[in-house]
């Protein structure tokens, strides 16, 4: 996790909503800010600063403030002792379940997957080859 403060030179916030939209297409980011009076982007996740810069210099003047790890929030402390009845912890699933639910986690976000595949080959289609 890296923790990546760029200062852009923005102007309004049509200018804002096209960097945050050029900068959200990047993979790795967790979470981006903005704040308009100090004109500072916050990036924060899995990414490559010179990524996030080449991206954005296509179109404003961009400095690098800081890159360093984020600030953790601390969380509170679970007591051992208590056990909340009903978490998923208690029981271990089986790796064929765990493939099946994300072969259905896929099936819901791409509903069009191709399921059986049609292999031809070259004595079959007499247009395959032309130099034979």
């Amino acid at each position: 996790m890296k923790k990546v403060v760029l200062r852009l030179d923005l102007h309004d916030d049509k200018a804002k909503q096209k960097a945050m939209k050029s900068v959200s297409a990047i993979p790795g980011i967790d979470s981006i800010s903005m704040d308009m009076n100090e004109r500072k982007l916050t990036v924060i996740g899995d990414i490559d600063p010179v990524v996030i810069v080449s991206k954005l210099r296509k179109q404003w003047h961009v400095d690098i403030i800081t890159v360093g790890q984020p600030e953790k929030k601390e969380e509170p402390k679970k007591e051992e002792g208590k056990k909340v009845e009903g978490t998923k912890d208690d029981k271990k699933k089986d790796p064929n379940e765990l493939i099946q639910e994300l072969v259905e986690a896929y099936k819901a976000y791409n509903p069009h997957l191709t399921k059986y595949y049609y292999v031809q080959s070259a004595e079959e289609n007499p247009n395959s080859c032309t130099i034979c």
